[in-house]
């Protein structure tokens, strides 16, 4: 939630502190430390705590390029949350996840476009990516992870367009024909990201996730890469 210095940042086997922050698994779940102030316009401060515990973990890694050089690892597709922050409203427990993304280049000089949804289902959970390269291949990828997170390769019908983010930002999801996907909770709304809770249908099974679209051509603009030093406050000096 804000960029520091190298300083700012320790690291161990089972914990990751970025200042006044950290993520901690203590070998049955992850305990996310939050003591942050938030950016404009609403400058205010963020603090809690937020437990994530996995159903089951996957040992899965998907190469999003050919040479391996951006990688996506769903280290738990399937998990328990529990949000406790400092404010009223802001707790309450569901059913959540955990992944990361790695990579050794820009992610916007490899794609100019992606989707991605992560949807529960009655077996488990499906994954859903699906971006276009900037040599103009694709990827068009369904993964299902069943309750103790085995994954398979899915037969997700194919992707189809819905309405448009606030900004304009274009949107699709797997949906089964004559479907078309919807969202039912906003998220978060920017120049060239949107996520946001979908509804849509796969194999019949009606299911409601997170989606979420990347436009890496419109991030790349220099007219829209300064603003997220707005958006993400800097903190230039940290000592422990």
């Amino acid at each position: 939630m804000t960029d520091r210095g190298r300083q700012a940042l320790r690291t161990s086997a089972d914990t990751l502190q970025v200042g006044p922050s950290s993520m901690h698994w203590n070998g049955r779940e992850l305990v996310i430390d939050i003591n942050e102030i938030s950016g404009l316009p609403v400058i205010s401060r963020v603090q809690g705590q937020i437990a994530i515990t996995p159903r089951a973990l996957t040992s899965v890694e998907l190469p999003l390029t050919q040479d391996g050089a951006h990688i996506w690892r769903p280290f738990a597709p399937s998990s328990d949350i529990k949000v406790d922050l400092a404010a009223k409203g802001w707790q309450w427990s569901g059913h959540g996840y955990f992944d990361a993304n790695f990579g050794t280049r820009p992610l916007e000089d490899d794609f100019k476009f992606w989707t991605w949804g992560r949807y529960p289902t009655k077996s488990g959970t499906t994954c859903i990516y699906d971006a276009t390269r900037r040599d103009g291949s694709t990827l068009e990828t369904a993964i299902a992870f069943d309750h103790n997170g085995r994954a398979s390769i899915a037969s997700a019908p194919p992707p189809v367009s819905f309405k448009t983010s606030g900004w304009r930002i274009k949107r699709k999801t797997r949906a089964d024909p004559g479907i078309v996907p919807k969202q039912v909770l906003g998220m978060l709304d920017a120049p060239f990201y949107s996520r946001s809770a979908v509804q849509t249908q796969l194999d019949g099974e009606v299911v409601t996730g997170v989606h979420e679209t990347l436009d890496l051509d419109r991030y790349a603009s220099p007219l829209i890469k300064p603003m997220l030093a707005f958006r993400v406050p800097r903190r230039s000096k940290w000592t422990f």
